[in-house]
């Protein structure tokens, strides 16, 4: 499963050259538990939805949303540190190429300063960042839809009454799921090598007012008409940092969820 980003980590973090952020799906290990399937991720934490195993009819997603209180970074100095939230359509089946995904980033300098921003992603191009101011505890909205070729991304700063709105066309698409994520963005030289980003410890963010519209279906995510993944970050043992994060059940309305940071993860 191939996932791409958004966060811009090379501006904050001082770096240059060919090297580009982005964001790398790659699930360890699957179970089942009581409360549905889970994989585990070296850099993504959340829902994903999509057909559920012998589905014969595929479901094309072309909504999703979400809205979270931007999470607060906990930065040191001498040390840098990345994290994002964001939803998505796509990436999340094996040999997927595309990602459509927009969202918030909270990261650290190596001054120890927190930076806040937001961005939208249509993989595999590069991640743009937009001109809207983002601070913690801001409460945002953020939207991806598809209509044809057209992807229409939207972010809304509810607290401080701002709106980015812009369609862009895409030749290649996945609509085959979608996403709820907070994540530990990857950094990936020209050649395509990729690895993971330190992940900030960004607390907790919750994670409400999920929904998606799968076929012409509008759902939760809990919605039976799609299986609900929940994924774990887990990073790998090569990891520049062994911190983790971890999603709470679907709230009741199957809207929400909480993901918690987690200073050492293991599978």
């Amino acid at each position: 499963m191939v996932f791409a980003c958004a966060c811009l980590a090379a501006l904050f973090a001082g770096s240059a050259g060919a090297e580009r952020h982005t964001h790398v799906f790659a699930p360890l290990r699957s179970e089942t538990r009581a409360t549905g399937p889970t994989v585990t991720s070296t850099n993504w934490a959340g829902y994903a939805v999509s057909d559920p195993a012998g589905s014969t009819t595929p479901t094309t997603f072309t909504s999703v949303t979400g809205t979270w209180k931007q999470p607060r970074a906990a930065c040191a100095k001498g040390t840098t540190a990345f994290s994002a939230t964001w939803v998505g359509l796509g990436g999340f089946s094996d040999g997927s190429q595309a990602l459509e995904q927009i969202g918030t980033s909270a990261d650290c300098s190596r001054k120890g300063k927190a930076i806040y921003s937001a961005w939208y992603e249509l993989v595999p191009g590069p991640a743009v960042r937009i001109n809207l101011k983002v601070a913690a505890a801001d409460m945002i909205t953020t939207s991806v839809n598809v209509n044809g070729s057209t992807v229409l991304v939207q972010v809304k700063n509810r607290t401080r009454h701002t709106v980015f709105t812009r369609e862009v066309s895409a030749a290649n698409l996945d609509l085959s799921s979608a996403e709820w994520v907070e994540e530990a963005p990857a950094t990936c030289t020209s050649f395509g090598n990729c690895r993971v980003l330190p992940l900030a410890n960004f607390g907790r963010v919750s994670m409400t007012r999920g929904a998606t519209i799968g076929s012409a279906h509008p759902g939760t995510i809990s919605d039976p008409v799609w299986q609900a993944t929940s994924i774990r970050l887990v990073p790998d043992v090569s990891a520049p940092s062994p911190a983790g994060a971890t999603p709470s059940d679907l709230t009741a309305d199957g809207r929400g969820f909480d993901v918690v940071w987690q200073p050492s993860a293991t599978g």
